[in-house]
């Protein structure tokens, strides 16, 4: 990284723009369920049921926006909408793994 007066230039940390995609509060675990599959949007209300509607649909649009979800609807009554990964959503699974080895561990530190 640069340094500039002293201060840090975050422009130059190749991680910088990532921190925002990470940093959404339940993109990880809807990542990490959305990595087992597919699923619609009632689907993934039961898996995160401390996470409000809006909460998850404004998450899923984040997730949606940064290209590592995709959203199909389709023209049906009742209207159905799922979820799956994006090719680079797939390619960030083994991100994820490392985190969930990396939380494990972290948790037998705790005890």
């Amino acid at each position: 990284m640069k340094v500039k007066n002293d201060e840090i230039d975050i422009t130059q940390c190749p991680i910088a723009p990532v921190q925002k995609i990470i940093s959404g509060k339940w993109n990880m675990v809807i990542l990490y369920f959305l990595s087992q599959g597919v699923l619609r949007f009632g689907e993934l209300q039961k898996k995160l049921p401390n996470v409000t509607q809006a909460a998850l649909t404004k998450q899923l649009r984040a997730l949606e926006e940064y290209k590592l979800i995709h959203r199909e609807v389709y023209k049906q009554v009742p209207p159905k909408v799922e979820y799956s990964l994006t090719e680079i959503g797939v390619n960030f699974l083994p991100v994820l793994t490392a985190l969930e080895e990396w939380a494990t561990d972290y948790q037998k530190l705790e005890k």
